[in-house]
Protein backbone atom coordinates (compact mmCIF):
# COMPACT_ATOMS: atom_id res chain seq x y z
CA UNK A 1 0.00 0.00 0.00
CA UNK A 2 1.32 3.41 -0.90
CA UNK A 3 1.81 5.60 2.15
CA UNK A 4 1.99 9.33 1.93
CA UNK A 5 4.95 10.96 3.69
CA UNK A 6 4.24 12.25 7.13
CA UNK A 7 2.83 15.72 7.10
CA UNK A 8 2.40 18.53 8.06
CA UNK A 9 5.70 20.07 7.11
CA UNK A 10 7.57 22.68 9.05
CA UNK A 11 9.53 25.38 7.31
CA UNK A 12 13.00 26.14 8.54
CA UNK A 13 14.90 29.03 7.04
CA UNK A 14 18.65 28.71 7.03
CA UNK A 15 21.76 29.41 4.99
CA UNK A 16 23.86 26.78 3.22
CA UNK A 17 27.49 27.00 4.23
CA UNK A 18 29.98 27.63 1.46
CA UNK A 19 33.71 27.17 1.15
CA UNK A 20 34.01 30.45 -0.69
CA UNK A 21 33.96 33.13 1.98
CA UNK A 22 33.49 35.85 -0.59
CA UNK A 23 30.26 34.33 -1.87
CA UNK A 24 27.04 35.26 -0.17
CA UNK A 25 25.21 32.22 1.24
CA UNK A 26 22.17 31.22 -0.76
CA UNK A 27 18.97 31.30 1.32
CA UNK A 28 16.98 28.09 1.17
CA UNK A 29 13.92 26.54 2.74
CA UNK A 30 14.17 23.06 4.24
CA UNK A 31 11.14 20.80 4.63
CA UNK A 32 11.08 18.20 7.38
CA UNK A 33 8.24 16.16 8.91
CA UNK A 34 6.72 16.71 12.33
CA UNK A 35 6.15 13.03 12.99
CA UNK A 36 7.51 13.47 16.52
CA UNK A 37 4.61 15.80 17.31
CA UNK A 38 1.77 13.69 16.03
CA UNK A 39 1.44 11.46 19.07
CA UNK A 40 0.55 14.45 21.25
CA UNK A 41 -1.03 16.72 18.67
CA UNK A 42 -4.02 18.75 19.83
CA UNK A 43 -6.68 19.76 17.34
CA UNK A 44 -8.41 23.12 17.37
CA UNK A 45 -10.53 23.39 14.29
CA UNK A 46 -11.55 26.84 13.14
CA UNK A 47 -14.01 26.67 10.26
CA UNK A 48 -15.84 29.69 8.92
CA UNK A 49 -19.63 29.39 9.15
CA UNK A 50 -19.38 26.06 11.01
CA UNK A 51 -21.03 26.10 14.47
CA UNK A 52 -19.32 24.59 17.45
CA UNK A 53 -20.80 21.30 18.57
CA UNK A 54 -22.13 20.35 21.94
CA UNK A 55 -20.07 17.57 23.52
CA UNK A 56 -21.81 14.19 23.47
CA UNK A 57 -22.35 13.20 27.11
CA UNK A 58 -24.56 10.14 26.64
CA UNK A 59 -24.81 7.45 24.01
CA UNK A 60 -27.44 8.44 21.45
CA UNK A 61 -30.02 6.01 20.09
CA UNK A 62 -29.96 5.27 16.35
CA UNK A 63 -32.70 7.22 14.55
CA UNK A 64 -32.44 5.13 11.39
CA UNK A 65 -32.00 1.42 10.78
CA UNK A 66 -30.01 2.19 7.64
CA UNK A 67 -28.48 5.20 5.87
CA UNK A 68 -26.68 5.79 2.58
CA UNK A 69 -24.21 8.63 2.17
CA UNK A 70 -22.09 10.10 -0.60
CA UNK A 71 -18.76 11.95 -0.44
CA UNK A 72 -17.25 13.70 -3.47
CA UNK A 73 -13.87 13.46 -5.13
CA UNK A 74 -11.37 16.20 -4.41
CA UNK A 75 -8.52 18.02 -6.12
CA UNK A 76 -5.70 18.67 -3.67
CA UNK A 77 -2.80 21.12 -3.93
CA UNK A 78 -4.29 23.14 -6.80
CA UNK A 79 -0.80 23.89 -8.08
CA UNK A 80 1.08 26.02 -5.53
CA UNK A 81 -1.09 24.98 -2.56
CA UNK A 82 0.80 21.79 -1.67
CA UNK A 83 -0.82 20.16 1.38
CA UNK A 84 -2.87 23.24 2.31
CA UNK A 85 -5.41 23.83 -0.49
CA UNK A 86 -8.09 21.58 -1.95
CA UNK A 87 -11.59 21.58 -3.40
CA UNK A 88 -14.48 19.17 -3.92
CA UNK A 89 -15.63 18.00 -7.36
CA UNK A 90 -19.29 17.25 -8.11
CA UNK A 91 -20.67 14.06 -9.61
CA UNK A 92 -18.01 11.49 -8.73
CA UNK A 93 -17.16 9.96 -5.38
CA UNK A 94 -17.81 7.10 -2.98
CA UNK A 95 -21.01 5.78 -1.39
CA UNK A 96 -21.36 4.16 2.02
CA UNK A 97 -24.40 2.20 3.21
CA UNK A 98 -24.53 1.69 6.96
CA UNK A 99 -27.04 -0.27 9.01
CA UNK A 100 -27.62 -1.44 12.55
CA UNK A 101 -26.66 -5.12 12.59
CA UNK A 102 -27.48 -7.38 15.56
CA UNK A 103 -24.93 -9.89 14.28
CA UNK A 104 -22.08 -7.40 14.82
CA UNK A 105 -20.62 -7.10 18.31
CA UNK A 106 -21.94 -3.97 20.11
CA UNK A 107 -19.65 -1.00 19.74
CA UNK A 108 -17.97 -2.40 16.64
CA UNK A 109 -18.28 -2.01 12.88
CA UNK A 110 -18.01 -4.74 10.25
CA UNK A 111 -17.35 -4.17 6.55
CA UNK A 112 -19.71 -6.50 4.74
CA UNK A 113 -19.05 -5.56 1.14
CA UNK A 114 -16.74 -3.48 -1.07
CA UNK A 115 -17.76 -2.94 -4.67
CA UNK A 116 -16.71 -0.81 -7.62
CA UNK A 117 -13.06 0.20 -7.86
CA UNK A 118 -12.12 -1.06 -4.40
CA UNK A 119 -11.69 -4.79 -4.93
CA UNK A 120 -8.11 -4.65 -3.62
CA UNK A 121 -9.09 -3.00 -0.33
CA UNK A 122 -9.10 -4.83 2.99
CA UNK A 123 -12.41 -5.55 4.72
CA UNK A 124 -10.70 -5.29 8.08
CA UNK A 125 -12.12 -2.02 9.49
CA UNK A 126 -8.83 -1.30 11.22
CA UNK A 127 -7.05 -1.23 7.85
CA UNK A 128 -9.74 0.35 5.73
CA UNK A 129 -10.17 4.12 5.51
CA UNK A 130 -13.97 3.90 5.75
CA UNK A 131 -13.74 1.56 8.72
CA UNK A 132 -11.24 3.73 10.58
CA UNK A 133 -13.37 6.85 10.14
CA UNK A 134 -16.52 5.00 11.20
CA UNK A 135 -14.82 3.75 14.35
CA UNK A 136 -13.55 7.26 15.13
CA UNK A 137 -17.08 8.69 14.96
CA UNK A 138 -18.47 5.82 17.05
CA UNK A 139 -15.91 6.66 19.74
CA UNK A 140 -16.86 10.34 19.61
CA UNK A 141 -20.52 9.38 20.04
CA UNK A 142 -19.73 6.78 22.72
CA UNK A 143 -21.55 4.04 20.80
CA UNK A 144 -21.36 0.81 22.83
CA UNK A 145 -24.79 -0.82 22.65
CA UNK A 146 -25.19 -1.56 18.92
CA UNK A 147 -23.01 -2.96 16.15
CA UNK A 148 -22.90 -1.59 12.63
CA UNK A 149 -22.46 -3.17 9.21
CA UNK A 150 -20.88 -1.06 6.47
CA UNK A 151 -20.93 -1.45 2.69
CA UNK A 152 -18.55 0.63 0.57
CA UNK A 153 -19.17 1.44 -3.08
CA UNK A 154 -15.98 2.83 -4.61
CA UNK A 155 -16.68 5.27 -7.39
CA UNK A 156 -13.11 6.55 -7.40
CA UNK A 157 -10.12 4.54 -8.62
CA UNK A 158 -7.34 3.94 -6.11
CA UNK A 159 -4.24 6.10 -6.46
CA UNK A 160 -5.85 8.42 -8.98
CA UNK A 161 -5.04 11.75 -7.35
CA UNK A 162 -8.75 12.41 -6.76
CA UNK A 163 -8.89 11.81 -3.01
CA UNK A 164 -10.11 8.22 -3.12
CA UNK A 165 -9.28 7.34 0.49
CA UNK A 166 -10.62 10.67 1.74
CA UNK A 167 -13.97 10.16 -0.01
CA UNK A 168 -14.41 6.77 1.67
CA UNK A 169 -13.51 8.22 5.06
CA UNK A 170 -15.81 11.21 4.62
CA UNK A 171 -18.78 9.10 3.51
CA UNK A 172 -18.32 6.70 6.44
CA UNK A 173 -17.94 9.46 9.03
CA UNK A 174 -21.10 11.20 7.84
CA UNK A 175 -23.00 7.88 7.69
CA UNK A 176 -22.34 7.03 11.34
CA UNK A 177 -23.17 10.56 12.43
CA UNK A 178 -26.46 10.61 10.49
CA UNK A 179 -27.47 7.16 11.74
CA UNK A 180 -27.40 8.53 15.28
CA UNK A 181 -29.14 11.83 14.60
CA UNK A 182 -26.35 14.10 13.38
CA UNK A 183 -24.94 14.93 16.81
CA UNK A 184 -21.45 15.90 15.66
CA UNK A 185 -20.34 19.11 13.98
CA UNK A 186 -18.55 19.39 10.65
CA UNK A 187 -15.33 20.09 12.53
CA UNK A 188 -15.53 16.81 14.44
CA UNK A 189 -16.28 14.89 11.24
CA UNK A 190 -13.15 16.36 9.65
CA UNK A 191 -11.13 15.18 12.66
CA UNK A 192 -12.54 11.67 12.27
CA UNK A 193 -11.67 11.69 8.58
CA UNK A 194 -8.21 13.02 9.32
CA UNK A 195 -7.63 10.16 11.75
CA UNK A 196 -8.39 7.79 8.90
CA UNK A 197 -6.16 9.64 6.42
CA UNK A 198 -3.25 9.70 8.87
CA UNK A 199 -3.32 5.91 9.16
CA UNK A 200 -4.00 5.07 5.51
CA UNK A 201 -2.50 7.71 3.22
CA UNK A 202 -0.65 10.20 5.42
CA UNK A 203 -1.33 13.14 7.68
CA UNK A 204 -2.97 15.70 5.39
CA UNK A 205 -6.38 17.36 5.32
CA UNK A 206 -6.39 18.85 1.81
CA UNK A 207 -8.59 15.99 0.54
CA UNK A 208 -10.76 14.97 3.48
CA UNK A 209 -11.67 18.51 4.57
CA UNK A 210 -13.13 19.60 1.22
CA UNK A 211 -14.75 16.18 0.75
CA UNK A 212 -16.67 16.70 3.99
CA UNK A 213 -17.17 20.47 3.78
CA UNK A 214 -17.53 21.00 0.03
CA UNK A 215 -16.16 23.90 -1.99
CA UNK A 216 -12.64 25.22 -1.54
CA UNK A 217 -10.84 24.69 1.77
CA UNK A 218 -7.56 26.17 3.00
CA UNK A 219 -5.65 24.44 5.79
CA UNK A 220 -4.33 27.43 7.69
CA UNK A 221 -2.47 25.39 10.28
CA UNK A 222 -1.86 21.76 11.18
CA UNK A 223 -0.69 22.37 14.74
CA UNK A 224 -3.27 23.27 15.89
CA UNK A 225 -5.48 22.23 12.98
CA UNK A 226 -7.30 25.24 11.53
CA UNK A 227 -9.41 25.18 8.38
CA UNK A 228 -10.85 28.04 6.35
CA UNK A 229 -13.65 27.59 3.83
CA UNK A 230 -13.22 29.79 0.75
CA UNK A 231 -16.47 30.93 -0.86
CA UNK A 232 -16.41 30.83 -4.65
CA UNK A 233 -19.15 33.16 -6.05
CA UNK A 234 -22.36 31.25 -6.86
CA UNK A 235 -23.01 33.29 -9.99
CA UNK A 236 -19.72 32.18 -11.55
CA UNK A 237 -19.35 29.02 -13.65
CA UNK A 238 -16.35 26.81 -12.92
CA UNK A 239 -15.66 23.53 -14.70
CA UNK A 240 -12.87 21.08 -13.93
CA UNK A 241 -11.53 18.97 -16.78
CA UNK A 242 -10.24 15.80 -15.13
CA UNK A 243 -8.17 13.45 -17.28
CA UNK A 244 -7.18 10.18 -15.64
CA UNK A 245 -4.60 8.07 -17.52
CA UNK A 246 -4.14 4.32 -17.15
CA UNK A 247 -1.09 4.74 -14.98
CA UNK A 248 -0.30 4.28 -11.30
CA UNK A 249 1.39 7.09 -9.42
CA UNK A 250 1.90 5.77 -5.87
CA UNK A 251 1.80 8.63 -3.38
CA UNK A 252 4.90 7.31 -1.64
CA UNK A 253 6.87 7.48 -4.89
CA UNK A 254 5.51 10.92 -5.73
CA UNK A 255 6.39 12.20 -2.25
CA UNK A 256 9.89 10.80 -2.49
CA UNK A 257 10.46 12.88 -5.61
CA UNK A 258 10.00 16.15 -3.74
CA UNK A 259 13.05 18.27 -2.89
CA UNK A 260 14.27 18.49 0.70
CA UNK A 261 15.41 22.05 0.10
CA UNK A 262 14.20 24.84 -2.13
CA UNK A 263 15.59 28.26 -2.90
CA UNK A 264 14.17 31.30 -1.19
CA UNK A 265 13.15 32.68 -4.59
CA UNK A 266 11.01 29.60 -5.28
CA UNK A 267 9.53 29.80 -1.79
CA UNK A 268 8.54 33.44 -2.33
CA UNK A 269 7.20 32.68 -5.81
CA UNK A 270 4.98 29.82 -4.65
CA UNK A 271 3.70 31.85 -1.70
CA UNK A 272 2.72 34.68 -4.02
CA UNK A 273 1.01 32.28 -6.44
CA UNK A 274 -0.91 30.61 -3.60
CA UNK A 275 -2.03 34.03 -2.41
CA UNK A 276 -3.14 34.92 -5.93
CA UNK A 277 -5.00 31.62 -6.20
CA UNK A 278 -6.95 32.27 -2.98
CA UNK A 279 -7.77 35.82 -4.04
CA UNK A 280 -8.95 34.56 -7.43
CA UNK A 281 -11.22 31.97 -5.81
CA UNK A 282 -12.85 34.57 -3.58
CA UNK A 283 -13.27 37.01 -6.48
CA UNK A 284 -14.44 34.39 -8.95
CA UNK A 285 -11.58 35.35 -11.27
CA UNK A 286 -11.11 32.18 -13.33
CA UNK A 287 -8.31 33.54 -15.48
CA UNK A 288 -6.35 34.51 -12.39
CA UNK A 289 -7.21 31.19 -10.79
CA UNK A 290 -5.96 29.26 -13.82
CA UNK A 291 -2.78 31.30 -14.04
CA UNK A 292 -1.93 30.64 -10.40
CA UNK A 293 -2.94 26.97 -10.71
CA UNK A 294 -0.35 26.52 -13.46
CA UNK A 295 2.51 28.33 -11.72
CA UNK A 296 3.93 25.89 -9.16
CA UNK A 297 7.75 25.88 -9.22
CA UNK A 298 8.35 23.41 -6.39
CA UNK A 299 6.21 20.26 -6.57
CA UNK A 300 4.91 19.97 -10.13
CA UNK A 301 8.38 20.25 -11.77
CA UNK A 302 9.49 17.18 -9.77
CA UNK A 303 6.34 15.11 -10.28
CA UNK A 304 5.43 15.88 -13.90
CA UNK A 305 8.40 13.94 -15.37
CA UNK A 306 7.20 10.84 -13.47
CA UNK A 307 3.85 10.90 -15.30
CA UNK A 308 4.41 10.01 -18.98
CA UNK A 309 3.13 12.79 -21.22
CA UNK A 310 2.16 15.17 -18.42
CA UNK A 311 4.08 18.13 -19.76
CA UNK A 312 2.52 17.64 -23.21
CA UNK A 313 -0.91 17.32 -21.60
CA UNK A 314 -0.54 20.62 -19.79
CA UNK A 315 0.56 22.35 -22.98
CA UNK A 316 -2.35 20.84 -24.93
CA UNK A 317 -4.86 21.99 -22.29
CA UNK A 318 -3.64 25.59 -22.40
CA UNK A 319 -3.57 25.64 -26.19
CA UNK A 320 -7.15 24.29 -26.27
CA UNK A 321 -8.36 27.20 -24.17
CA UNK A 322 -7.98 26.11 -20.55
CA UNK A 323 -7.26 28.91 -18.09
CA UNK A 324 -4.79 26.64 -16.32
CA UNK A 325 -3.68 23.04 -15.83
CA UNK A 326 -1.75 21.09 -13.20
CA UNK A 327 -1.50 17.69 -11.50
CA UNK A 328 -4.41 16.74 -9.26
CA UNK A 329 -3.00 15.75 -5.89
CA UNK A 330 -0.10 13.35 -6.32
CA UNK A 331 -1.37 12.37 -9.77
CA UNK A 332 -1.59 10.87 -12.27
CA UNK A 333 -4.86 12.73 -12.99
CA UNK A 334 -4.37 16.07 -14.72
CA UNK A 335 -6.83 18.87 -13.97
CA UNK A 336 -7.60 21.89 -16.15
CA UNK A 337 -10.10 24.69 -15.51
CA UNK A 338 -12.52 26.56 -17.73
CA UNK A 339 -15.82 28.46 -17.51
CA UNK A 340 -17.73 26.55 -20.19
CA UNK A 341 -18.76 22.88 -20.25
CA UNK A 342 -18.53 22.44 -24.02
CA UNK A 343 -15.10 24.06 -24.06
CA UNK A 344 -14.18 21.70 -21.24
CA UNK A 345 -15.07 18.68 -23.39
CA UNK A 346 -12.86 19.93 -26.21
CA UNK A 347 -10.02 20.58 -23.77
CA UNK A 348 -10.46 17.06 -22.41
CA UNK A 349 -10.21 15.57 -25.89
CA UNK A 350 -6.93 17.36 -26.54
CA UNK A 351 -5.57 16.25 -23.17
CA UNK A 352 -6.49 12.61 -23.84
CA UNK A 353 -4.73 12.82 -27.21
CA UNK A 354 -1.66 14.32 -25.56
CA UNK A 355 -1.47 11.50 -23.00
CA UNK A 356 -1.60 9.00 -25.85
CA UNK A 357 0.84 10.81 -28.14
CA UNK A 358 3.23 12.10 -25.48
CA UNK A 359 3.09 9.28 -22.94
CA UNK A 360 1.60 6.31 -24.80
CA UNK A 361 -1.16 6.19 -22.18
CA UNK A 362 -4.88 5.73 -22.63
CA UNK A 363 -6.90 8.19 -20.59
CA UNK A 364 -10.47 9.07 -19.66
CA UNK A 365 -11.70 12.68 -19.56
CA UNK A 366 -14.52 14.06 -17.41
CA UNK A 367 -15.89 17.58 -17.09
CA UNK A 368 -17.22 18.31 -13.61
CA UNK A 369 -18.32 21.30 -11.58
CA UNK A 370 -17.41 22.43 -8.09
CA UNK A 371 -19.19 20.48 -5.36
CA UNK A 372 -20.38 23.12 -2.90
CA UNK A 373 -22.13 20.70 -0.52
CA UNK A 374 -19.62 18.06 0.48
CA UNK A 375 -20.45 14.69 2.04
CA UNK A 376 -24.18 14.20 2.55
CA UNK A 377 -27.02 11.85 3.36
CA UNK A 378 -28.53 10.30 0.22
CA UNK A 379 -31.25 8.06 1.66
CA UNK A 380 -32.37 6.56 4.96
CA UNK A 381 -34.74 4.00 6.45
CA UNK A 382 -36.30 5.15 9.74
CA UNK A 383 -36.64 2.85 12.72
Amino acid sequence: MAVRCQSPLQLKLHHISTTNSTTQPRPTVTFFPKSHLQSSLKFNLSVSAVPKSVAVTAEPEPVFTSVKTFAPATVANLGPGFDFLGCAVDGIGDYVTLRVDPNVHPGEVSISDISGAGSKLSKNPLWNCAGIAAIAVMKMLKIRSVGLSLSLEKGLPLGSGLGSSAASAAAAAVAVNELFGGKLSVSELVLAGLESESKVSGYHADNVAPSIMGGFVLIRSYDPLELMQLKFPHEKDLFFVLVNPEFEAPTKKMRAALPLEITMSHHVWNCSQAGALVASVLQGDLRGFGKALSSDKIVEPRRAPLIPGMEAVKKAAIEAGAFGCTISGAGPTAVAVTDDEETGRKIGERMVEAFLDGGNLKALAMVKQLDRVGARLVSSIPR
